[in-house]
């Protein structure tokens, strides 16, 4: 019963159940999701730690980038109920197109940062370059 609970008042929320939605065909990092919620860092974490301890979703690090996905993978038969259910619900709300829509001009941004940071000038090691 209460992990049924958990699950359940994790997606009590609307922006947590828009973060399922959205992390339904690819993973996400937090400054994706929090783009597209339109929400402070910290507000995205804590609606985010509330899905993980649910176990709703899975959190990996890349480096300093923190990378949700549904747990599609997880052992508790609510929570695959319930992301099961999901995909066939709320496609046709306008707010949660409205940020699926959004989605690859944040992922862009994070990619642009990423290529940024790899291409760094390297200090030259010969002395007369």
């Amino acid at each position: 019963m209460k992990k049924f609970l958990k699950v359940t008042k994790a997606l009590s929320e609307a922006n947590r159940v828009r973060v399922v939605k959205l992390l339904e065909d690819r993973a996400l990092c937090v400054c994706e999701i929090q783009l597209v919620l339109g929400l402070a860092q910290p507000t995205v974490s804590s609606h985010m730690k509330i899905l993980e301890d649910a176990g709703l979703v899975n959190k990996e690090r890349q480096g300093t980038w923190i990378i949700y996905s549904q747990a599609v993978d997880s052992a508790c038969p609510y929570v695959l109920l319930m992301l099961s259910e999901l995909r066939g619900w709320l496609n046709d709300d306008p707010i949660l197109r409205t940020m699926i829509e959004g989605l690859p001009a944040a992922a862009c941004r994070k990619a642009a940062t990423l290529k940024q940071s790899s291409v760094s000038p390297q200090p030259s090691l010969n002395p007369r370059a």
